[in-house]
């Protein structure tokens, strides 16, 4: 069974943008969307409106930087400090091109550090680009395929 891609954005233009871009990419992993840093941590720690959805980890979390409630930075800080989460490849999809958040990004720990396009053409490339990547291409950690059973609600 195909692990979800974690989508994490607020911005809803940004986020219908970066759905057509993974439909494009005709990836058959289930994105799962949530709106704000506290949602995503909610997700990926099974808790709350989330403590039922089956075990696993996403394939990747696309992260945006610029978030209510807990930013994307501090999302990053606290996935990495988590045994049970720390392994999961975090991307940083974000319109920052500041080198301090660049830098603050690496020194947590994120995988790649990625500017949005402001074409849209250039904008679905590089979603498709990630996608395929991270959710075919890479080679997760042993053990983290999540087992098969009822998904969660997609986007």
């Amino acid at each position: 069974m195909l692990k979800p891609i974690l989508l994490v954005e607020d911005n809803p233009r940004d986020l219908e943008l970066a759905l057509i871009a993974l439909e494009r990419s005709r990836l058959s992993n289930e994105v799962i969307c949530v709106r704000d840093g506290e949602e995503a941590l909610a997700y990926l720690r099974r808790t709350g409106e989330y403590a039922a959805r089956h075990e696993g980890n996403p394939a990747v979390v696309l992260l945006d930087l610029k978030l209510p409630k807990l930013d994307g930075l501090q999302v990053l800080e606290a996935i990495r400090a988590d045994d049970q989460l720390k392994s999961i490849p975090i991307v940083m999809l974000t319109s920052s091109e500041e080198e301090p958040d660049l830098e603050e990004a690496y020194r947590l720990g994120v995988n790649a550090y990625v500017v949005k396009p402001v074409e849209f053409s250039d904008f679905v490339k590089a979603i498709s680009g990630l996608g395929i990547f991270w959710a075919i291409l890479n080679e997760p950690p042993a053990g983290s395929v999540r087992p098969a059973g009822r998904l969660p609600e997609p986007c």
